[in-house]
């Protein structure tokens, strides 16, 4: 019931890394006397460039919200799962931005600025895009949604986020002062997550009360979008801050990222990145929308996230006590276990929904708290994991290419959580054994066709096997041979390797 964490990426670990090597420059431009001029201390002076990044990133987070709404929508529309898989591939932009970043970062129109160059036209785009998609989401989303429209729309629209977040995190290590850079990634996180709020959960609120609709909530957003753009191309300068960038073009660019790619320890490295998450797959994609699908109101399920948001904030800070020293990933590795089993146990939580509905088709009080419970449990592994790789990955990248290689790291994370999800929604309904009873005759109604001639015929179409339990039994079952006979040895191999095994050298040598 992975409500939140899949449709945002994180990429406030790059940030805070390319942070550190910003003030670690300055600290060693002081000691060896060169001359920049005293700045002031605090955020004085930066307190408009604050507001700015922070409202920068909650428009980052409004598609994305929007894009995480779509499903439960769709649930009560009765599409298949292998639908919603279709659907899931608009999550996929910010796991695999890495292609196109080197673009993004070095080419642009000096005279109007490095960042603005890709910023404005990208946020015009996103204003236009939401426009043109209110005038027909109604459409899509009719008695027969047109899932591969909504899946490329909502695609692009992430896209273009996802652009936006790459000249967006550039522009935030310039724009501030230098020792308030530390201030970029609470931006981000911050703005993010208040921006995918109101596209989520405020969205799901409104519209369920009917106070808003689809419609209406994509046309406010994309007035926002274009007058707020406009604001920033024409007030925002960036000449002060593209003085002090440091300039690489896109072949250096794609060449680093080969470079690091072709180090001894990277293949298992990313092996482990991309497999370790397919035991939780099934927890993470379907259980939210089975919920749904179970009676749950989207919007009572979308509300579930807001409990967590206290709880998605204290975490980070207790866990990283726990994974500061020379082996994070031993944290990472005994939360896989615990994870596994609270898999198990959200599968229960929607096998025994239907017990808690009442006559109204409502729920009880003391049911949410379970599923909170439950969730939050959940929340605790998963950021447990979150903290311990980030730690991991802080402690072994090459200093002297450290964003590019957080970067990297990053991307394969986040494509490592995306097709287990994908793959899982996809195979829920081939996993799934329907038969007609009643009528005429007792047959499979798993398609569309022999549903409707069920139902002509008298029958009741009732699920003998839900593909979901399956595939929970299944993700349990990968996720512990995955730790047990390889992921368990391998996380301390990679743990053990010595510091020069994750350098770059030919970086090094080229400088």
């Amino acid at each position: 019931m992975n409500l939140r964490n899949r449709s945002i990426p994180d990429t406030s670990a790059s940030m805070e890394e390319e942070e550190v090597l910003l003030v670690q420059e300055e600290e060693e431009e002081e000691e060896r006397g060169v001359g920049r001029k005293e700045e002031k201390k605090g955020v004085a002076g930066d307190e408009r460039n604050i507001a700015v990044l922070l409202f920068l990133y909650i428009l980052q987070g409004i598609p994305l919200g929007l894009a995480a709404a779509i499903p439960l929508i769709l649930t009560n529309k009765n599409v298949s799962y292998k639908q919603q898989a279709e659907f899931s591939f608009a999550f996929w932009p910010f796991s695999v931005k890495l292609l196109w970043a080197p673009l993004v970062d070095s080419l642009y129109l000096s005279s109007f600025g490095r960042r603005k160059t890709w910023l404005v036209p990208v946020q015009y785009l996103i204003g236009l895009t939401m426009f043109v998609l209110s005038l027909k989401v109604e459409d899509y989303l009719g008695e027969t949604p047109n899932v591969t429209i909504l899946t490329g729309m909502f695609f692009f629209l992430n896209f273009l986020a996802a652009t936006q977040d790459i000249a967006v995190d550039g522009w935030a290590l310039t724009m501030l002062q230098r020792h308030n850079v530390g201030y970029a990634s609470t931006c981000n996180s911050v703005g993010q997550t208040a921006g995918y709020f109101m596209g989520y959960v405020f969205f799901m609120a409104l519209e369920s009360y009917g106070m808003v609709t689809l419609p209406g909530f994509l046309q406010f957003w994309a007035v926002v979008f274009l007058i707020t753009t406009t604001l920033v191309a024409v007030l925002k300068s960036e000449a002060r801050e593209q003085e002090e960038e440091e300039e690489l073009g896109v072949v250096q660019t794609y060449r680093l990222l080969l470079d690091i790619l072709k180090l001894s320890v990277m293949p298992t490295t990313i092996a482990m990145l991309l497999t370790c998450k397919v035991g939780f797959a099934a927890a993470d994609a379907v259980t939210g929308l089975k919920l749904v699908e179970a009676g749950v109101p989207k919007d009572k399920l979308a509300m579930l996230a807001i409990p967590m948001m206290p709880l998605q904030i204290v975490l980070p800070w207790v866990i990283s006590r726990y994974t500061a020293g020379p082996r994070p990933m031993d944290v990472w590795r005994m939360a896989i276990p615990a994870r596994l089993v609270l898999c198990l146990a959200m599968a229960g939580l929607v096998w025994v929904t239907p017990s808690f509905q009442l006559a109204d088709s409502s729920f009880p009080l003391h049911y949410y708290v379970l599923v909170v419970a439950v969730y939050a449990l959940y929340q605790v592994t998963l950021y447990t994991m979150f903290v311990s790789v980030m730690a991991f990955f802080a402690r072994v990248s090459d200093p002297a290419v450290g964003g590019t290689y957080m970067t990297l790291l990053n991307t394969v994370t986040n494509l490592g959580g995306n097709w287990p999800s994908t793959l899982a929604l996809w195979g829920v309904d081939p996993l799934t054994t329907k038969l007609c009873v009643g009528g005429n005759s007792t047959s499979s109604c798993s398609s569309p066709t022999s549903l409707a001639s069920c139902v002509e015929g008298g029958g009741e179409c009732t699920t003998q096997v839900d593909g979901y339990y399956t595939e929970a039994a299944v993700c349990f079952l990968l996720g512990s041979l995955w730790l047990g006979l390889w992921g368990w040895r391998t996380i301390s191999r990679l743990q053990d390797a010595p510091d020069s095994a994750w350098v770059v050298v030919k970086h090094k040598e080229k400088q």
